[in-house]
């Protein structure tokens, strides 16, 4: 078969308790982008137990056509059932390029239906665009540690694949009057050696709000000194509805939790507003929140190299500095 057979961009629309992520809606946005410059169409495809009442949503965010794969096999998240039904849109619709979230689902699910499809796959990128002579997918990625950015470009194998990370993309305008075909896929699920069997899930119930939703976020570094000096931030996030953050110096000393972490190895964010506060701006941390709207840095070091990219700094100490802010936010809001 020759690359020309392939057509389309397939992207996984991930769901879970049938509710589609958010990345889902990013990949179809920048999907759209891909198929005009190759003149295409964008493809999504669903799976779960049912789960077609998602298709609408896909379509308003952009899909020109959703490809429903309803199964009591892919009620909850396994690899093998889910590779099974991946292989089989993609073997069926022979998309060029394939897209999936770079979350723990699309981490486990990607490499193994690159594997069963014989192609490549570049795994967590933050930028995607078409070669204008070529017209390769050219796949950029962060490489050793960070310090360097890699293009990748599969040419001679398709479909041509790669995870995202999530916040780096995008989103297309919600446009509940799209319409496009919804297409159901039957296939048969034979249980083999690589089935396994979901004993209990259990959910993790929490108040606060995924960092990569928040519109504000409080972020801190080492600079902070103590867990126990997170709690000015928490106090400033409070203060102006935001949520804390941190790097990753700051999980690795327990002072934070891992969903909270933003950096290449942490979440992708794009708040209207980030503080800084005692964060160094290694490039490690500067990948997930550069494109935040509004950037406050507060470091004691004039030389820091978060001052580079922030909108507004301030030097100084950050233990007299954040009360005072506080206290001047709430003092405001106080009087209105």
């Amino acid at each position: 078969m020759s690359l020309q057979d392939y057509k389309g961009i397939l992207v996984f629309a991930q769901q879970f308790d049938c509710q589609i992520s958010g990345v889902s809606y990013e990949l179809i946005g920048k999907a759209k982008e891909l198929a005009a410059d190759l003149d295409t169409e964008v493809m999504a495809v669903v799976l779960g137990e049912g789960v077609k009442s998602l298709a609408d949503s896909l379509v308003a965010y952009g899909a020109d056509r959703v490809i429903v794969v309803d199964d009591k096999e892919l009620k909850e998240y396994t690899t093998e059932p889910y590779t099974h039904a991946m292989v089989s849109v993609i073997e069926k619709y022979k998309p060029e390029i394939v897209l999936y979230g770079a979350t723990a689902i699309g981490r486990d699910l990607a490499p193994r239906v690159s594997a069963r499809v014989k192609t490549g796959l570049t795994a967590d990128c933050t930028k995607l665009e078409v070669d204008a002579e070529t017209k390769n997918l050219r796949m950029t990625r962060p490489a050793f540690g960070g310090n360097i950015m890699a293009t990748i470009v599969c040419p001679d194998n398709r479909p041509q694949m790669a995870t995202v990370r999530p916040g780096v993309m995008q989103r297309a305008n919600k446009d509940t009057k799209r319409t496009a075909a919804i297409e159901e896929l039957n296939l048969e699920f034979a249980k083999n050696n690589n089935y396994v069997e979901v004993v209990e899930v259990i959910k993790k119930v929490t108040d606060k709000v995924d960092i990569m939703d928040a519109k504000i976020l409080v972020a801190g570094g080492r600079g902070v000194g103590s867990k126990e000096n997170f709690k000015l931030l928490q106090d400033l996030a409070d203060a102006i509805g935001g949520e804390v953050a941190s790097s990753r110096a700051c999980v690795d000393c327990q002072w934070t939790e891992k969903e909270q972490q933003v950096g290449q190895t942490g979440k992708t964010v794009r708040p209207n507003l980030y503080f800084a506060i005692g964060i160094s701006g290694a490039i490690q941390h500067l990948a997930g929140m550069e494109e935040s709207d509004l950037i406050i840095a507060i470091n004691k070091d004039e030389t820091a190299p978060i001052f580079d990219v922030a909108d507004f700094g301030i030097v100084g100490d950050l233990n007299k500095i954040i009360p005072q802010l506080t206290q001047k936010i709430k003092a405001e809001i106080a009087n209105k």
